[in-house]
């Protein structure tokens, strides 16, 4: 995430962390191919720079097997704590505690340097983060970034209550200096950090949305509260709208979108 140590954005309560493995779920399989022609593989040394509760980590520990190495790292400690009980009993996994851009980690030394939904929320860092993934990667390794353009998110039909909430967080996330369609600048920040694009692309499917599950948005309700974007009203609104979509029988469509690009080391 942002900086080492720091209050960990999204709530990581158990409906946030089934999310983060839904998510890596559909990302395994929307990029397995992708991640394979990366470098992803046994035996293969991966780096998760903002691993976040480390749904995404288990998978890259499961792809590189007992032969491999998947470090993850993030900014902070709930995060670190909750990926460390993801992957604990796998020894080819770790966690660290380290800023995105100042890791810690040993240079040229990954085969695949992996980045997801990190840059959207360090708004004014993206290009020294991108340059210090470059720095990890080895000759011929590679960075995989994966971000967002929240113009291609939607759901149908939409819940009116459910859009305004996505739209305080957009102002929330705006405010902050954050870019919420960093997707679009993944090709120019690998070029950036002397890396040849090997892919450039988005993917990702539509689907029906799960029963249960909240967005980002939801999982940020206290700091939409803290700052000053919504009312503990606002709030029991959003919840209601959410368990609204919970009792329909026919599930709305929601089209989760993201933008990846591949960067390759010389």
């Amino acid at each position: 995430m942002t900086s080492t140590n720091t209050r960990y954005a999204l709530r990581l309560d158990p409906g946030e962390r089934d999310r983060y493995r839904m998510m890596a779920a559909a990302a395994l399989e929307a990029e397995g191919a992708e991640w394979a022609r990366a470098g992803i593989g046994p035996g293969a040394s991966v780096a998760d720079i903002g691993c976040g509760p480390g749904a995404v980590l288990r998978l890259l520990a499961d792809a590189v097997g007992p032969d491999g190495q998947a470090v993850g790292v993030d900014g902070a400690t709930e995060a670190v704590e909750a990926a460390l009980a993801e992957v604990g009993e796998l020894p080819q996994a770790s966690v660290r505690l380290g800023d995105a851009a100042a890791t810690g980690l040993p240079a040229a030394a990954f085969d695949v340097v992996m980045c997801r939904h990190v840059l959207a929320h360090n708004g004014g860092r993206e290009a020294q983060i991108v340059g210090h993934l470059a720095e990890l990667a080895r000759p011929g390794g590679a960075v995989y970034l994966v971000d967002v353009d929240h113009t291609m998110l939607w759901m149908s039909p939409p819940d009116p209550d459910v859009a305004d909430l996505h739209g305080r967080y957009l102002e929330y996330q705006t405010g902050r200096g954050n870019d919420l369609q960093v997707g679009r600048s993944l090709g120019e920040l690998l070029e950036g950090a002397g890396l040849t694009v090997d892919a450039f692309r988005v993917a990702g499917p539509i689907i029906r949305a799960p029963a249960g599950v909240r967005s980002p948005a939801w999982a940020a309700r206290g700091e939409l509260r803290e700052s000053g974007l919504a009312t503990d009203a606002d709030v029991t609104r959003w919840d209601e709208a959410f368990r609204r979509m919970d009792a329909l029988a026919q599930r709305p469509w929601a089209c989760v979108t993201t933008v990846s690009a591949v960067g390759r080391k010389s």
